[in-house]
Formats: structure tokens, C-alpha cells, sequence
């Protein structure tokens, strides 16, 4: 026997729904589902109807075929024709049609599916509301696939938006992914258009937070960001007194006394949300030997601390007279877990002090992922000089990342020697191997590009 889902009348204009962190749902009009009914159950859906005291057997039996038993309203506008669900979780006795209003019907048909034919298809813009249903309806294996499927595209730009619905949906697991990332690649994530999105108790947790890797003018920034969008829910005006009613205490928790003088100047001070007795003060506590007492918290944040993966096991000079000459040096490497690479490390010059220009590149799969061009100066030791990307990068486990880069300046440098395959570096194994993109003689044996900077 088939059973096909589809709504009571065809209408594309799907209702949108109240959460701002789910968008709207699938467009697709017509689902169908063909799976063969059979008198077994899941251990799950048997296990809910035996908590809570159904018999199921005898609902089943005054309506032996798919059509008579239940009819579903989700949303606004859809309704799913009779369905054979014999869960309490649904079911009243003698009702023949369950109103839904806060499931989205292309999650509910995913739901559908999932617990008639056990297959699951999820998309970007509907896993949300189908984690949702999943959590409502007591659907335990479809609710971890929907988290898998959030952990696989977790990203800077959705990180906030994420931590505020695996708070709301108790997945300790994924919300410790978020923070990782929130925490590595901060300023990016603080500037997405996702955290303007969150709730004010999020907002006030990732205020707090200790390990924030990024510039106090970038969180106060977004703060002030996140009160013109509140303000703009509430139906405010973003004047300089709404988007301080909205923020109310979470203001407090910017760390504004640990920016320098000049952000806080250009910034901060001109914003007009703090009053002019906050801004006097601040520029007391600047400048004067007896400070005034703030609200604000002193301390500036920890950050994290980078970790150096080092693939050689000694370096030298002279020996075979490395030279730069503006070739590329480059090197690839795989990691068994998810990291956030930060810049490289880089040897100097073997002839005294010497400055240097250097562009460096992460590549995947041909494809750039991040670049900077920047300088360093070295002090003719063979210690390594860190250069850094605009922005930590993401990298996934088990898939070879390309790192290059170009040096112009004093051309004799130190060089690495026995270099190593695979190096454990903390909780992190790193793999190397030779790049076709190296054309000044680095490879995995030796060269340039000794150490890989990166936060774990």
C-alpha cells in the first residue's frame, strides 16, 4: 500500500516561521512516499506508546487503511492527509485531524519519511526545523543525523546563529563545535549577519566569553550591530537610547577599558551609547594616575594560545646555500582532526638582520582559500618568524591542504633538514608530503616553511 503526502492544496507560498534562525522551508509542493506497511513498529515508537499507556493495536484496528486513520494541519496552510501514526504524541482519541501550527510541513514530511521508510534527506534551509520536529516528536536517530548534518557546515557565518539553537535543543556536542569556532575565528563570526540573529542570552554568553580570539573594538562593534537588528524587531528606531535599552546589561560585558586609547576614541567614545559620564570616565582611566571606578570589566580576554606543528628536526646554513629568489616554496598536509590554521612559520635570513617581503597562500584542491601579503624581519638566528593569514582558516580532517609562500629579500637563509612525514602535535596528527606547486626545492625532507601556526 502506498501513501502519498501532499498538501490539501497546491500552494507554493509556503508560511514563514517565527524563528528567525531557520529560513523558509522547501519549496517543493508534492512529496511522495511509497512504503510498504507492515504490523511492526520501531523500538522507539513502541517504547513512547508503551510510556504513555496507548494500545495501539485496537486505534489500528477500527481503521485498517491508510486514508481513514489521521489527518495532519501543519502550519497555516498545509494540511497531510490521513497517516497512520499511532504515537499518543499525535493521537487523541476520536479526533481524526491533528493541528500542528509550529512545525514547518516540509520538516514534518522529512519526519514522515524517516519513520516510514527509514531514509533521510535533509537540506540547508529546512535541517532546523526538522531537528525541531525531530526533538518534539521524540526521534532520536533522526534527530542526530540533523546535528551531524549541522556539524558538517558549521561555518563562521552560521556559527552564533547555531549556538543559539544547540542551547535551545540541549546538543552539548554541537555547541561545543560552535564555540571552537567562534572562539578561532571570532572576528568573522561576530561580523556575520548570523549573530545579529541571536537571542539577548546568547548574545550575553558570547559577550562573556573568555577565549574570544579577536580586538575588543570588533565585539563592541558587534554589539551595537545586534542592537540596530533588536531594535528593528521590537519595531524601534536604532537611535543611540533604543540600541542601549535593548543591549540593558549585556553592555557591561564589552571589555571597553582593555582597547587603546585611539579605538576607543575613534570608536566607542563617538558612539553615543555610552553617556558622557561613562565617556569622561573612561578617558580617566586612560590617562589619570588616580582612575575612577568602571563598569566595565578591566581584564582583556585571553585569546587563544597558537600551537606550532614543527616538521623538521634541525636546520642550517651555508651547507647547500638555500637561496629565495622570489620562487615559491610550498609543502601539503592533512590532519586527522578539524583545526584553524593560523599563518606559518618561516626561516630568515643567514647573513644577519634582513627584512623580507612574503606572500603566503592555503590552497585546497587548486583552490584558494586564503592569501597575504605581508612582511617580517629576521634577526640572522635560525629562530622561525610567524607570518599570519587575514583570518584563521578552517581546515578538515583527512583531506591534503596545499601551504606556499614567496619570499623576496636577502636571498641566503637557514633551511630545514630531516624533515618528518607525520609529527604529532598535541591532540593533532599532521601528515606531509611533497607539492607540485614547490619550485624553489622544498619538500618534505627539506626547505622552507618549517612550522604550521594554528589553534585546536
Amino acid at each position: 500500500m502506498a501513501a502519498e503526502l501532499y498538501p490539501a492544496s497546491i500552494n507554493t507560498n509556503l508560511p514563514n516561521t517565527n524563528s528567525t534562525a531557520v529560513t523558509a522551508a522547501s519549496k517543493k509542493t508534492i512529496v511522495q512516499v511509497t512504503q510498504t506497511v507492515t504490523t511492526s513498529t520501531t523500538t522507539a515508537t513502541q517504547q513512547n506508546i508503551n510510556n504513555n499507556n496507548v494500545e495501539a493495536a485496537s486505534w489500528q484496528s477500527t481503521h485498517p487503511t491508510l486514508r481513514e486513520r489521521c489527518s495532519f494541519c501543519c502550519g497555516s496552510a498545509w494540511s497531510i492527509p490521513k497517516m497512520p501514526l499511532s504515537s499518543s504524541v499525535y493521537l487523541a482519541e476520536g479526533e481524526s485531524e491533528i493541528h500542528i501550527p509550529d512545525v514547518e510541513p516540509a520538516a514534518f514530511l522529512i519526519l514522515l519519511k524517516y519513520m516510514y521508510s527509514d531514509e533521510i534527506e535533509l537540506e540547508a534551509d529546512t535541517v532546523l526545523a526538522t531537528l525541531y520536529a525531530a526533538k518534539k516528536y521524540i526521534v532520536p536517530a533522526l534527530a542526530k543525523a540533523c546535528v551531524t548534518f549541522l556539524e558538517t557546515s558549521l561555518e563562521a557565518k552560521n556559527a552564533c546563529v547555531l549556538l543559539s539553537q544547540s542551547r535551545l535543543f540541549e546538543e552539548p556536542e554541537l555547541t561545543q563545535r560552535c564555540w571552537e569556532v567562534i572562539d578561532a575565528q571570532a572576528e568573522l563570526a561576530l561580523r556575520s549577519e548570523g549573530f545579529c540573529e541571536i537571542d539577548l542570552q546568547t548574545l550575553a554568553i558570547i559577550l562573556k566569553r573568555e577565549t574570544l580570539n579577536t580586538r575588543e573594538v570588533v565585539v563592541f562593534q558587534a554589539a551595537l550591530d545586534w542592537a540596530v537588528a533588536e531594535c528593528k524587531r521590537q519595531g524601534l528606531g536604532p537611535t543611540s537610547r533604543n540600541k542601549r535599552a535593548v543591549l540593558g546589561k549585556a553592555l557591561y560585558l564589552v571589555r571597553i577599558p582593555t582597547m587603546t586609547l585611539e579605538e576607543f576614541a575613534n570608536g566607542a567614545a563617538q558612539s553615543d551609547v555610552l553617556t558622557l559620564e561613562e565617556t569622561h570616565d573612561v578617558f580617566l582611566w586612560y590617562t589619570a594616575a588616580n582612575k575612577p571606578k568602571l563598569e566595565f570589566p578591566l581584564q582583556k580576554r585571553k585569546g587563544l594560545t597558537p600551537q606550532c606543528c614543527h616538521r623538521f628536526q634541525s636546520s642550517a646554513y651555508r651547507s647547500n646555500q638555500w637561496r629565495y629568489r622570489g620562487r615559491c616554496d610550498s609543502i601539503q598536509f592533512a590532519v586527522d582532526k578539524r583545526i584553524f590554521i593560523a599563518g606559518l612559520g618561516l626561516y630568515g635570513s643567514s647573513g644577519g638582520k634582513a627584512e623580507y617581503s612574503v606572500k603566503i597562500e592555503l590552497k585546497r584542491q587548486g583552490v584558494t582559500l586564503a592569501q597575504n601579503l605581508t612582511k617580517f624581519v629576521s634577526d640572522g638566528s635560525s629562530n622561525t618568524f610567524s607570518v599570519w593569514f587575514e583570518h584563521p582558516v578552517q581546515v578538515e580532517q583527512d583531506t591534503f591542504y596545499t601551504v606556499s609562500a614567496v619570499l623576496d629579500g636577502n636571498e641566503l637563509s637557514y633551511f630545514g633538514q630531516e624533515g618528518m612525514t607525520e609529527v604529532q602535535c598535541g591532540k593533532v596528527t599532521f601528515q606531509f608530503q611533497c607539492s607540485s606547486d614547490s619550485t624553489n626545492g622544498t619538500g618534505v625532507q627539506g626547505g622552507q616553511i618549517p612550522e604550521l601556526v594554528f589553534y585546536a
